[in-house]
C-alpha cells in the first residue's frame, strides 16, 4: 500500500530527469542504504496492515459460536462451566477474554456475581488497550520513516558539501554532486511516502477497534442481563 502510493510521484520524477537514463527503480536505488531501510520499513508496515484486517473484524473479536455457547452456560446459571469455557477455549477471542476475567474476579470476590457488571467493564477496557497496543508496530514505522528521510537528507547534503570542499577551487562537476544529492531528496521522498499512509492507517485502526468493542459490549450486555436475571431471583428468594 505504501510503496504503491508513491509510484506517480516517482514516475514523474522519473519523467521529468532532464537525461533521461534514470528508470524508475534507479531513482530508488539512489536513496542509498538508508532509502533500503526506508523501502523494508513500508514492507513491514504493509504485513502490519494485513495482520490488523484479519485480526479487527467483528467475527473474530466476538464469534457467533462463543456467543451462544456463553449465553446458553450463563442462562442456565452454568457459571463454573462459563469460566472454563472462556479460560480454556482453543481458539480464544475478545470475548472470552472479557466474560473469561470477569467471571474469574467475581468467583475470587466475596460479592460473587454482584460485581459482574463492573469486572466486564473493567476487562474490557483492559482488552480494548490490548487491541491498541498493537498498532504501535504501524505507529512506531509511521514516526522512524520520515526522521529517517531527514537523516537521509543530512547524509546526502554533508556529502555535497564534502564534494565541494575536496574539488579545487571549490567548485565541483554537477555529475559529482548528483549521488549525494539524490540520497537527500530521494530519501525525503520515500520516508513521507511511508509515513503518510501508515499514519492515516493507524488512525483509521483504533477507530475501528472502538467501534468493535462497542459492538462487543453490545452483546455482553445481553450476557450481563443472564446473569443479573439469576441475581435478582436469587435475592428474591433468600426475602
Amino acid at each position: 500500500m505504501t510503496m504503491l502510493s508513491s509510484l506517480p510521484f516517482l514516475l514523474q520524477l522519473a519523467q521529468d530527469d532532464p537525461v533521461g537514463r534514470k528508470s524508475l527503480f534507479e531513482h530508488i536505488a539512489s536513496g542509498g542504504p538508508i532509502g533500503f531501510v526506508i523501502i523494508l520499513l513500508s514492507f513491514a508496515a504493509m504485513a502490519l496492515v494485513v495482520i490488523q484486517l484479519i485480526q479487527l473484524r467483528l467475527d473474530r473479536l466476538a464469534p457467533d459460536e462463543h456467543v451462544q455457547r456463553l449465553g446458553e452456560m450463563l442462562l442456565n446459571r452454568q457459571i463454573d462451566q462459563a469460566r472454563a469455557y472462556c479460560l480454556e477455549h482453543d481458539q480464544p477471542s475478545f470475548l472470552t477474554h472479557v466474560v473469561g476475567s470477569a467471571l474469574s474476579r467475581c468467583a475470587r470476590s466475596p460479592f460473587g456475581l454482584l460485581e459482574f457488571r463492573s469486572a466486564l467493564e473493567e476487562s474490557g477496557q483492559t482488552e480494548v488497550g490490548r487491541l491498541m497496543r498493537s498498532t504501535e508496530g504501524l505507529a512506531l514505522i509511521a514516526s522512524v520513516s520520515p526522521m529517517l528521510g531527514l537523516l537521509g537528507t543530512v547524509v546526502g547534503m554533508v556529502g555535497a558539501f564534502d564534494r565541494l570542499g575536496s574539488s579545487a577551487g571549490g567548485f565541483a562537476r554537477p555529475d559529482e554532486l548528483a549521488g549525494s544529492i539524490s540520497i537527500a531528496l530521494i530519501t525525503t521522498v520515500l520516508g513521507l511516502v511511508v509515513a503518510i499512509p501508515v499514519t492515516a492507517a493507524v488512525s483509521l485502526f483504533r477507530n475501528r477497534i472502538e467501534s468493535l468493542a462497542a459492538s462487543v459490549a453490545e452483546r455482553t450486555e445481553e450476557l450481563l442481563g443472564y446473569v443479573e436475571s439469576h441475581q435478582a431471583a436469587a435475592d428474591r428468594g433468600r426475602v
